[in-house]
């Protein structure tokens, strides 16, 4: 009797305790919570859009006037008095790092009209207005940064709204017209000089589209017509002033 009471006493805390022990282990199979892999902020390429408003302005004006009209000739400078203005349009493609820098290259179709001046007899012959009729194609490797408006250091194309600072360097293939006085020719040419930008704006982030708007000053080293001396009209040190809008669009 001794001996069943025991035994029966043995499979009852046997019973309890593998209960117990079964409840400390997990269910089978286990659940394990795996984190996202980080693989930190990603760039993207985009195509980009624009137009402009703009404003030619340059110092002074070079060409020839004849000695005594006996076959020599002497360079001659003539101040601007008056600005041109007119438009730009422009595309380009570009790739953004995600850490706020990006890089693009551009090609714009600028036209302006109206830079005047006037040669008074003071410049001997040919005296009158003489107007600028500028078309130029503009090609520029741009760098730019943008920085977010939220007061976070650096943008990462997390959305909202950015500043933006940038610069570039390039060529301008342009074509002058001048328009002269009654029974005065001047001839229209081409030439192909160097041009750089600077720029800076704000924009706003809407995710796969981006807009903004901001200054962007364009020089070009020299416009001309071309021609040979004593035909040749110059002028060096040439700025364009834009307001441009920007649209881009990313592909990833």
């Amino acid at each position: 009797m001794r001996k069943l009471i025991a035994a029966v006493t043995v499979a009852v805390v046997t019973l309890i305790a593998g209960q117990a022990i079964a409840a400390d282990f997990p269910e089978y199979p286990p659940i394990i919570d795996i984190p996202e892999v980080d693989y930190g902020v990603e760039g993207s390429f985009y195509l980009r859009g624009s137009a402009a408003w703009n404003a030619l302005w340059s110092k002074e004006a070079k060409a020839y006037e004849c000695v005594e009209c006996g076959g020599g000739v002497v360079e001659t400078t003539f101040p601007f008095h008056e600005m041109g203005y007119g438009y730009s349009v422009g595309a380009g493609f570009g790739y953004e790092t995600g850490t706020g820098l990006r890089v693009d290259t551009t090609i714009d179709y600028v036209g302006n009209e109206g830079l005047k001046v006037t040669k008074g007899a003071e410049y001997g012959t040919r005296q009158g207005d003489y107007t600028v009729k500028l078309r130029s194609t503009i090609a520029l490797a741009n760098v730019y940064y943008d920085f977010s408006l939220g007061g976070e250091y650096g943008y990462g194309a997390g959305g909202g709204a950015f500043g933006y600072v940038g610069a570039g360097a390039g060529a301008a293939f342009s074509k002058v017209d001048v328009s002269a006085p009654a029974g005065v020719n001047v001839a229209s040419g081409s030439n192909t000089s160097f041009a750089a930008a600077a720029m800076a704006g704000v924009g706003y982030d809407f995710g796969s589209v981006v807009a903004d708007v901001g200054y962007r000053g364009i020089y070009i080293a020299k416009l001309s017509n071309g021609a040979a001396i004593p035909d040749a009209v110059s002028s060096s040190n040439n700025w364009i002033h834009e307001v441009r809008g920007t649209v881009r669009y990313r592909f990833n």
